[in-house]
């Protein structure tokens, strides 16, 4: 959120389309889904929005990395997206929880509804 020209320029430099309008989505992306992942609110969709975004990071950033999974997996491992897409799809895989907004209002409703 701070260094937006430094991002537009990086993803620039990775021919990513629309390098701006890119740059503040995924600000915006990782700092207001962060703090609903915290809360675990709407956690499966922004865990699905994330998972796409290391996707596309390891796609451009570390293409590398990602073309080796086969014959090199250590490289994977070692990329900055691993362990924010391994913790997204964690997230979008097994939901928030039992202590999170998302269970708080699925309970809610179900009340409602009964």
């Amino acid at each position: 959120m701070h260094n937006i020209a430094e991002i537009t320029g990086f993803f620039a430099s990775l021919n990513i389309p629309f390098p701006s309008v890119s740059a503040h989505f995924d600000a915006g992306l990782e700092f207001f889904g962060g703090i609903m992942l915290i809360f675990g609110l709407g956690s499966r969709f922004i865990g699905l929005l994330l998972a796409g975004n290391m996707v596309v990071a390891y796609l451009t950033a570390d293409h590398e990395a990602f073309v080796s999974f086969l014959s090199n997996p250590g490289k994977v491992y070692v990329a900055a997206p691993y362990t924010f897409l391994f913790a997204s799809l964690m997230v979008l895989i097994f939901g928030a929880g039992l202590f999170s907004a998302d269970t708080l209002v699925t309970n809610s409703l179900k009340d409602k509804l009964a």
